[in-house]
Formats: structure tokens, C-alpha cells, sequence
């Protein structure tokens, strides 16, 4: 199969264009090591301006250790392409470089879930998962990626989706081809006062923590949680815990509100390891 390159769209606006500024804002928000890192099944982390949720995204990937393979899961906020989108054979470029395809994953999730399709509209101007690549890039130098934007609230496709996750990265792993991450990338509730938002979030974030997939969508059905990402977390609860994870962390919890000084319309972000 022949690489396609998919080229930075946000680079100078949800973060630094210039390499040399890029790596600085990310190894400012990356904190120096001062425990062990964790080997995590999958994580948590926001992909808004990194002005507003570095310092969240930042706490997670400071702690976790980024292997090569890693799985990035993100909402399709454009509403282009197909509900269940991944690129198995493109390149991503960003201002500190190219990140690989990680094609051997990706093309066994495509035959193993046909629900998913190769697709590349819905991936070309969305943000969610173009923003988590720098600080990726700067823990893992040799990293591959499978991006996978998702369209769809059925939680039906997405526990599918997540069951043929854990059986990929099982399969994967059981044969020594390496460790896998799965990254779900995700803002939390959006533009209510910060004093809602902090009461809706946290009625998500505890189902996160209990791993509890279904009991996830449910809240964020039932409560109005306009939690963006909250579709690749259901998938990643799902794989997680077939995958046997026992726990998940809360690393770090922001609201917009904190930069901008505007606490009457803010979003959420949370930073979440699943372990």
C-alpha cells in the first residue's frame, strides 16, 4: 500500500508552527519525570489550544510511558467522512516532523471490524487528534500511529469497536510486535458555567475512573454532558477492560475558565490514565 501525507491543519492556531517554539510549549507543559512512569492500557487527554488544556494533556503524557504503537481515538467534529474513519497507510506531518502510519495494526482493525473504513475526509481538517501528536513526538521518536475519528453515539458500534480493539492489541502484544497505547482524545463539558461544568464532569469522570463504559454514555445521555470525546472514551473503557485494566487515575482537572478569566462559559478537561 503507498503512504499519502496528511499535512498540519491547526499548526499555528491550537499550537506553535515554528519547531523550535512547538518544543519548547510542549517540554513546558511536560513535567520533569519525578516518579516512575506508568505503563498504561489507554488514557485520557483534551486537544483544545494548548493555552487552555496543555497543562492537562501535559500531566497525562508526562506520566505515561508513550510506546511506538499507539491507537488515537477522537471525535469527527467536522461531520465529514464516514462514522468510523481510519487512516492505515498515511503519513501525518507536524512542525517537529513526520509521524508513520502504523499500518500492521490498522489494516488488522479494518479486518476485523468492518464497521470501520479507510477513510481520509474525516481526518483532514479535524483538530482531536493532530494536537495530541506533539507530545507524543517528543516522548517517542519512533512513534506509529492509528487515528481513528468517530461520528457516531451508538453505543452499540462503539462497544463493537472497542471489542475488536482489545483483540487486535491482544493479539498484537500476546505476539511480541509490542506494547500498544490507546489514546482517547476528548474535551469535557462545553460552554456552561464553570460551576456546572465542574458538576457535569464530574459525574463522567467518575464512571471513567470505574471503568464503567456503559455507565459512561449513560450520564453523558441522560445529564446533557457535552463531553466531545465521550464516543473514543466509551471504546477505550471497552478494550481497557477486556484488556484486563483494574484502575484509572484523574492526573489533572482544568476548566477554560482558569486562563481566560470568563467563568460563565467554559470547557472542561480532565487527564485520565487507565491501567
Amino acid at each position: 500500500m503507498t503512504s499519502t501525507l496528511r499535512s498540519a491543519a491547526v499548526a499555528g492556531r491550537f499550537y506553535p508552527s515554528r519547531p523550535d517554539e512547538l518544543q519548547r510549549e510542549v517540554r513546558k507543559y511536560i513535567s520533569p519525570q519525578t516518579g516512575s512512569v506508568a505503563s498504561a492500557i489507554g488514557c485520557v487527554a483534551p486537544h483544545a489550544g494548548y493555552v487552555y488544556s496543555g497543562g492537562v494533556a501535559g500531566a497525562v503524557y508526562s506520566l505515561v510511558e508513550i510506546p511506538e504503537h499507539c491507537i488515537i481515538l477522537c471525535p469527527n467534529h467536522t461531520g465529514k467522512g464516514q462514522a468510523l474513519a481510519v487512516m492505515a497507510t498515511t503519513t501525518w506531518q507536524t512542525p517537529l516532523g513526520e509521524v508513520a502510519a502504523d499500518t500492521g495494526v490498522a489494516t488488522e482493525l479494518l479486518r476485523r471490524f468492518p464497521s470501520l473504513h479507510e477513510d481520509s475526509a474525516a481526518h483532514r481538517t479535524e483538530h482531536a487528534i493532530e494536537v495530541q501528536l506533539p507530545f507524543l513526538q517528543v516522548r517517542q521518536s519512533r512513534l506509529r500511529i492509528v487515528p481513528i475519528a468517530i461520528g457516531t453515539r451508538d453505543f452499540d458500534v462503539l462497544r463493537g469497536l472497542g471489542e475488536a480493539l482489545a483483540e487486535v492489541i491482544g493479539d498484537w502484544e500476546e505476539h511480541g510486535q509490542g506494547k500498544v497505547l490507546m489514546v482517547a482524545s476528548s474535551d469535557m463539558n462545553h460552554y456552561e458555567s464553570d460551576a456546572i461544568t465542574r458538576v457535569k464532569d464530574q459525574k463522567a469522570i467518575e464512571k471513567v475512573l470505574a471503568l464503567d463504559a456503559r455507565g459512561l454514555w449513560d450520564v453523558v445521555m441522560n445529564e446533557g454532558i457535552s463531553m466531545c470525546g465521550f464516543g473514543p472514551t466509551v471504546a477505550m473503557l471497552t478494550a481497557a477492560k477486556l484488556l484486563g485494566a483494574t484502575s484509572a487515575t484523574l492526573v489533572k482537572y482544568a476548566t477554560s475558565g482558569e486562563v481566560s478569566g470568563d467563568f460563565d462559559a467554559v470547557v472542561g478537561y480532565a487527564g485520565i490514565i487507565v491501567q
